[in-house]
């Protein structure tokens, strides 16, 4: 159970806090009555949370800087004294990462281990949850899900920079934090979805492109089967295990952080779920061939994150997809973001209190 009281005054450092997953992760942690300094580039995108729900207002500094400014981040985490840290910047896009796979690499790897040598010199933080990926596993298409003990690996840039990024995360964990007394541990989320991404090459920002115009959306891969899920579902994991971690620091390691195996779904699956919310969505398949290599099936395990943290996802793919397209009209309509994520986070945890008083 995510427990409020214990994030209640805690020194949260957050990299990536202007990007979609980390706006949420800062307004909620923010609500939880933690002490938030952010570290991160200004957004991508126009718009974006980060600016609409004026994340800005939720944070104790706010600093904008790369992640491979050693000396930046050096400071940054000097004057935050954070006991908990979490890494979520990142080069998140697998097309992007074809494009540019230098800069990929750099960011997703050596901007992980600038952030943990950074942590070396620290003597407040004691917990490190570095956010990578679904992807990280060496796919072979096969239909099982993957566990966290499964080869690592990556085809696409992108993939192979998060795969490389564990080994350093567990690198550093072994060779130095362990000993100075810090808990870290990886998180593999799967295909998040919600309100507020309006990411580049990203289906739920596509769909609301091609909404928001009154054009045709384009599918190249139909069939393509992911690990969908809300994004409050890994946040809430997140924050699960750090809490954990704090008490058992012994639990550090890999956690997929993904939905049930059940909730695997194709993307045309996705696309049915989402024309119910907005039955005037026009979609056109392509034959699966268009672009670079993707993976085709994709699904994790969570049976480690279920058994030693007490990990539950809440909301199924298409409870996920139907509050996703909601949010997005909502705000299309004028309501606030930022009431409509506080809204979300407020229901959600009343799902998480629903779940533990069943568990009992």
């Amino acid at each position: 159970m995510l427990d409020k009281s214990f994030w209640q005054g805690k020194s949260v450092f957050l990299t990536g806090h202007t990007g979609f997953k980390g706006s949420w992760l800062t307004l909620w942690l923010s609500q939880l009555g933690a002490k938030v300094s952010g570290y991160s580039l200004d957004p991508l995108t126009n718009p974006n949370l980060c600016e609409l729900a004026e994340i800005a207002k939720c944070l104790r500094s706010d600093t904008r800087a790369d992640v491979n400014d050693l000396a930046n981040l050096q400071k940054a985490i000097a004057e935050a004294r954070p006991e908990i840290v979490f890494h979520l910047a990142a080069q998140p896009l697998v097309r992007r990462s074809y494009r540019d796979p230098v800069g990929t690499f750099a960011t997703n790897v050596m901007g992980t281990a600038h952030l943990l040598e950074a942590l070396r010199a620290s003597d407040s933080v004691r917990v490190v949850v570095i956010v990578t990926t679904d992807k990280v596993y060496r796919n072979v298409e096969w239909c099982w899900p993957y566990r966290e003990d499964d080869q690592l690996g990556g085809h696409d840039p992108y993939s192979a920079s998060k795969a490389a990024c564990e080994i350093v995360v567990a690198s550093y964990r072994d060779a130095f934090l362990r000993e100075q007394g810090v808990a870290v541990a990886s998180a593999r989320a799967g295909n998040v979805i919600g309100g507020g991404d309006w990411s580049e090459d990203r289906l739920i920002p596509d769909v609301v492109r091609a909404l928001d115009a009154k054009t045709m959306v384009i599918i190249r891969r139909p069939q393509a089967i992911r690990p969908w899920q809300h994004v409050l579902e890994p946040l809430a994991g997140y924050l699960l295990l750090a809490q954990k971690l704090w008490h058992s620091p012994e639990l550090a390691g890999a956690y997929n952080l993904g939905p049930e195996t059940k909730d695997a779904a194709t993307v045309r699956q996705i696309l049915e779920f989402a024309s119910r919310i907005e039955p005037g969505l026009q979609v056109e398949y392509g034959d699966g061939n268009e672009g670079p290599h993707e993976a085709g099936w994709l699904s994790l395990e969570i049976a480690k994150a279920r058994t030693l943290l007490g990990y539950r996802p809440s909301w199924g793919v298409e409870e996920a997809v139907r509050r996703t397209m909601i949010w997005y009209r909502s705000q299309r309509q004028g309501e606030s973001p930022l009431t409509l994520c506080q809204t979300e986070i407020e229901e959600y945890e009343k799902e998480l209190m629903a779940l533990s008083d069943l568990a009992i």
